[in-house]
């Protein structure tokens, strides 16, 4: 225990002398430096608010999408059930001796609806799909756009570092 605390005393005392150790010298900024830092400043925060404009953008056509698909798909489901209906009505309608051919005709106008609505289903889907992933797209390239003007900054202040 004693060589324990021993060391953890001799490390606060080393790092206490390295915290006191002097910075490197810093070269004081010219001109040019201060210049270059602000204008990489302004492009940077340009190109901030450009990707969180395209971020946004981008957010509110997946909104969209999502919305206008569910719409569809609601609406396909109850044009299939209002044909449904309207199928087994006319069969419970129909005489005794049709009843077997209109509740077969019933069954056949139920598959087609239920065909047709989870075909505009699948295609809703996929047109919101489609939308999601270009946004995602464009997030990304705004993404990379803002990484290159970060960086060319970078490398303006450096070369200005060098004159």
């Amino acid at each position: 225990m004693n060589k324990l605390l021993a060391s953890l005393i001799a490390g606060l005392f080393v790092s206490a002398a390295f915290a006191q150790a002097p910075a490197a010298p810093v070269a004081p900024a010219t001109p040019a430096v201060v210049k270059a830092e602000a204008k990489a400043d302004k492009a940077n925060a340009a190109a901030a608010k450009s990707e969180a404009k395209v971020d946004m953008k981008a957010d509110a056509k997946v909104e969209k999408a999502e919305v206008k698909a569910a719409a569809k798909k609601s609406r396909a489901h109850a044009k299939a059930a209002k044909s449904k209906a309207k199928a087994e009505s006319t069969a419970a309608k129909a005489d005794a001796g049709d009843k077997v051919k209109a509740e077969a005709k019933a069954d056949k106008v139920e598959a087609k609806a239920d065909a047709k609505a989870d075909k505009s289903v699948v295609n809703a889907t996929a047109k919101s799909d489609k939308v999601k992933v270009d946004a995602t797209a464009d997030k990304a390239n705004a993404k990379t756009e803002t990484k290159a003007v970060k960086a060319e900054g970078k490398a303006d202040v450096k070369a200005s570092t060098a004159k």
